[in-house]
């Protein structure tokens, strides 16, 4: 039973892969909502440094901003006698999470502009100020409905993590390959490395739902 002694090294890498991926999700949503709110700010340089971030990391490849990040970015920055070297990790994780949360700020701007304008409205008679109305009545009702497509990117965040093996990080792509050119057993390791990835999705499915329903019931409680 050779592939029992797979199971060790891709344990390691599959280890590193969810560390990565929750470390670049909770990173891509605090860019989510930070650039998601300001594209919808009152200030135009806000605005528009928002959407230009939204449109630049949606509209290129992840590949492609890994590498940059990975390899360009220190070069421009000897350019200018700065360094801007990053070890794999955190390149890894700022790769994913500048691209991730690209995608959630779509999700949170379309979100917000769904409630309601008498919502605003009510709140300005309130004599509430703008970010008042923002954290007390726009995301708590903005926020349930960000969480089915956040558990969507959530996923695929997962599965994109396996580009980072193609900088040198021992996640469990990168453990894989390096078994299957040991070994040359192709069919058993990416079986084995099939099924890790399935299993972590699943977990991160049923955690994502369970935050789901948590977040719904606070909005019905008004909690």
């Amino acid at each position: 039973m050779e592939w029992l002694a797979y199971l060790g090294p891709l344990s390691e890498g599959a280890l590193v892969t969810a560390q990565i991926a929750v470390a670049s999700m909770l990173l891509g949503a605090a860019f989510a909502f930070i650039f998601g709110i300001g594209k919808l700010s009152r200030v135009r340089a806000i605005r528009w440094l928002s959407v230009s971030y939204i449109e630049i990391f949606r509209g290129t490849s992840l590949l492609v901003q890994l590498f940059w990040l990975y390899f360009a970015l220190p070069l421009a920055g000897e350019a200018v006698g700065i360094d801007l070297r990053f070890d794999p990790v955190t390149v890894g994780i700022l790769a994913l999470a500048l691209n991730i949360g690209a995608y959630g700020a779509e999700v949170v701007r379309g979100a917000l502009q769904a409630v309601h304008g008498d919502q605003f409205e009510a709140a300005r008679a309130l004599n509430f100020t703008d970010r008042q109305a923002m954290w007390r009545i726009a995301l708590p009702q903005a926020i349930p409905e960000m969480m089915p497509t956040f558990g969507n990117l959530a996923i695929q965040n997962l599965k994109d993590t396996a580009l980072v093996s193609l900088i040198s990080l021992a996640d469990l792509a990168f453990r894989a390959e390096q078994i299957r050119n040991f070994t040359q057993d192709s069919v058993t390791v990416y079986s084995l490395v099939l099924l890790m990835y399935f299993g972590m999705a699943l977990v991160l499915s049923g955690f994502m739902k369970l935050l789901e329903r948590s977040v719904g019931r606070w909005r019905r409680t008004g909690a």
